[in-house]
């Protein structure tokens, strides 16, 4: 596959779509919220696409590497975020275990990418 854009990027697509359905599944939390884990899991899993898209606009393959990093610890905060609100009733079952699958695909995509990165180096 020849990649031009960040769009082409698999792993942008899914970390894309995470943060489109963590939008919506948020919508629905309580009002006080708002500006609690509302806001701090729509930072963290858009923060995710972000840095994949910087790091793949970036001249060096450290600097790549440098935000693809960031997006795998955004990612990871994104995870207990999940799981916070899995725990506060604020996810259903369902839900919360469809959106850990779409976290676990991410993160191996993630550790498939800094590998190829760091081979690179």
């Amino acid at each position: 596959m020849n990649v031009k854009t960040f769009k082409d990027l698999i792993v942008w697509q899914k970390a894309h779509k995470l943060t489109l359905e963590i939008y919506k599944a948020t919508k629905i939390f309580p009002k006080e919220e708002k500006f609690g884990i509302v806001s701090q899991i729509r930072r963290s899993s858009s923060a995710i696409p972000t840095n994949i898209v910087e790091g793949f606009k970036r001249r060096t393959t450290r600097d790549y590497l440098h935000f693809i990093n960031i997006a795998d610890a955004s990612l990871e905060e994104t995870k207990y975020l999940l799981l916070l609100a899995h725990d506060l009733g604020y996810l259903k079952d369902k839900e919360y275990k469809e959106l850990l699958c779409d976290y676990e695909e991410i993160s191996r995509m993630i550790g498939v990418l800094e590998k190829s990165l760091k081979h690179r180096l």
